[in-house]
């Protein structure tokens, strides 16, 4: 008896295997839930579930005091605790009109830009992690990172929970030995960032990971409000130290990196790029950072009502533009406060920059996006 003629593949044709990934998931870090609808290993859909860290951070803001909330910003990106402080301190400065004077403004510019430091090596480092390299790269990557948070332990007390910045300035003085010891570290830095560099440019399996995978257009990233190095891989010249001028930034000479093509390459290499330039910006930092005071002593913390009004502020930090909403009715707590976080915002393309590119591929965008999601659910 003749069999039956075999179609291969005809039933599956059209079905889509849906697959939830997370959310404890090794390469999400954090607790990050993906449900991809995978046509083979083809994603086709992808749908971004959060909360599970979620906090009612912003509801806790509006029932703390001013500065009862600083501590509660270093939880949000607990990578960037320093550049947290910063922006929820420039808005309350904003609101009330406080001015900071200049020593306490270089401090400001130099723990940003340590912090950008410590954060982009990490990511490179789990990044490389994601893609199969297992330990070489995150033990450089850590070993470089552990000489930063080491500075930032003998400046505020704690490695990633700084609570450091304060309305007016910050809340001790950097000594003439830490900033010799922070000069030192930031000397040798660069010989650590072409270390990670000779890892990455040229490496065919990098290469082959992610150039052409992950493509974001520079239309869909200003639409979508994505900022940071995702943005300017895309070739949007936009860094919110040049736009706004935050700071002692406009002091200070350096380039904006960019990208050509919006892929997960370029987004790698931007924090390559960046790292340089923060460099650049803490060499001249350290040549220039004045004697004086470090808060400005005409604010009373305890009686502390700002006027009624409403403020914004906004960095750039290591992740894109992190910014405060502010109001106040003029009691000793806000009336109201919104956080604009940059990894929240980022990570609404996610299905975007998936779709077409293969599972395994899904990690390695994901990673390149850097996301922490203390951040994301607040």
């Amino acid at each position: 008896m003749e069999r039956p003629p075999v179609s291969m593949g005809s039933r599956l044709e059209g079905e889509l295997l849906e697959v939830s990934m997370g959310p404890q998931h090794p390469s999400t870090h954090g607790v990050f839930r993906m449900n991809v609808a995978l046509e083979g290993e083809i994603v086709r859909k992808l749908k971004p579930v959060f909360g599970y860290l979620h906090r009612n951070h912003e509801k806790i803001g509006e029932n703390a005091s001013y500065l009862g909330s600083m501590p509660y910003t270093d939880r949000l990106d607990y990578f960037c605790s320093m550049t947290n402080n910063w922006a929820y301190a420039l808005s309350v400065e904003k609101l009330a009109g406080i001015e900071v004077p200049e020593r306490a403004e270089y401090l400001r510019v130099i723990l940003a830009e340590l912090t950008r430091l410590q954060n982009h090596v990490s990511l490179l480092g789990f990044l490389l992690n994601d893609m199969g390299a297992w330990g070489t790269p995150l033990m450089y990557a850590f070993r470089d990172r552990e000489k930063i948070l080491d500075l930032f332990e003998s400046l505020s007390g704690s490695r990633m929970m700084c609570d450091y910045m304060r309305f007016g300035g910050c809340r001790v003085d950097a000594s003439p030995e830490w900033l010799a010891r922070a000069k030192k570290i930031v000397d040798i830095f660069p010989r650590f960032v072409d270390e990670l560099e000779q890892l990455i440019v040229g490496n065919e399996v990098v290469i082959a990971r992610t150039q052409n995978v992950g493509k974001l257009s520079s239309e869909l990233a200003v639409n979508a409000g994505i900022t940071g190095p995702m943005l300017r891989a895309c070739g949007v010249n936009y860094d919110v130290r040049k736009v706004d001028g935050y700071g002692f930034y406009p002091r200070f000479k350096f380039r904006i990196p960019l990208g050509e093509h919006g892929d997960t390459y370029d987004r790698l290499m931007m924090r390559l790029l960046e790292m340089h330039e923060s460099v650049v910006i803490l060499k001249q930092a350290f040549e220039r950072i004045p004697p004086g005071p470090i808060i400005n002593p005409k604010v009373k913390i305890r009686a502390f009502r700002p006027p009624i009004g409403e403020a914004y502020g906004r960095i750039e930090g290591p992740k894109g533009e992190l910014g405060f909403y502010l109001i106040s009715d003029g009691g000793p707590n806000p009336y109201r406060y919104r956080v604009r976080p940059p990894s929240f915002i980022n990570l609404t393309v996610l299905e975007d920059l998936c779709l077409g590119h293969t599972v395994a591929d899904v990690m390695v965008i994901l990673g390149s996006v850097d996301i922490v999601m203390g951040e994301v659910d607040r």
